[in-house]
């Protein structure tokens, strides 16, 4: 075995770690990809439990169908938001962090929006989350996914604000990919929710 003789008044030379590998191979990715299958895990859930209260009431929902207006326009809010985020990720990439941060604005723009309609829907309606099972789940499973956004938002404006300070380059950038994923996630889970809450209703009904 080689050894190392370090001269008196000589200094060893530094022993760095690699602090941004590729994405999928950094413990930073894998720790959202299990965050992500726990948040998913906990939507299906919901979803079953909304699914299993439908097949034992003969009328579901009890308030009769409802309105998919604000709802699809939220749904195209929220799809459309996923295309600056996933252009922001190509823009750090090449290392643009001005472009980087005008993707971020805009996906976060729609994401304010998203979050506003929602509220809007909610005052609209004409019961509240103690009203029966359904608008229990109602609430409970729309209001789930509306802090997701909301955490989502947050990620978005670290970034955003960490871009700013200049801590991100084209070879470090994990933490705009993580973040990302996560929004894309967001979008998916919504469609999930609005084929469930919104769409079903009006088929089987």
């Amino acid at each position: 075995m080689a050894t190392t003789i370090v001269q008196p008044g000589n200094t060893p030379p530094a022993v760095t770690l690699p602090v941004n590998g590729k994405p999928h191979h950094t413990s930073g990715w894998w720790g959202m990809m299990l965050l992500i299958c726990t948040e998913a895990a906990l939507f299906a859930f919901l979803l079953f439990s909304y699914f299993y209260l439908d097949a034992q009431n003969t009328l579901w929902p009890p308030p009769g169908p409802p309105d998919v207006n604000l709802a699809m326009i939220n749904t195209i809010i929220l799809m459309v938001s996923s295309v600056p985020a996933r252009l922001g990720t190509m823009a750090i990439r090449r290392g643009a962090r001005a472009m980087l941060s005008l993707w971020i604005f805009i996906t976060m723009a729609l994401g304010l929006a998203f979050l506003i309609i929602e509220a809007i829907e909610w005052s609209q309606k004409t019961f509240t989350p103690q009203t029966d099972a359904y608008s229990s789940l109602f609430f409970t499973i729309t209001g789930f996914h509306y802090a997701h956004v909301v955490v989502g938002m947050l990620m978005l404006l670290v970034i955003l604000l960490r871009n700013w300070a200049g801590h991100f380059s084209a070879r470090r950038h994990l933490a705009v990919e993580n973040v990302m994923l996560y929004w894309h996630f967001v979008g998916v889970v919504w469609l999930f929710v609005f084929t469930t809450i919104y769409v079903t209703p009006h088929w089987w009904r």
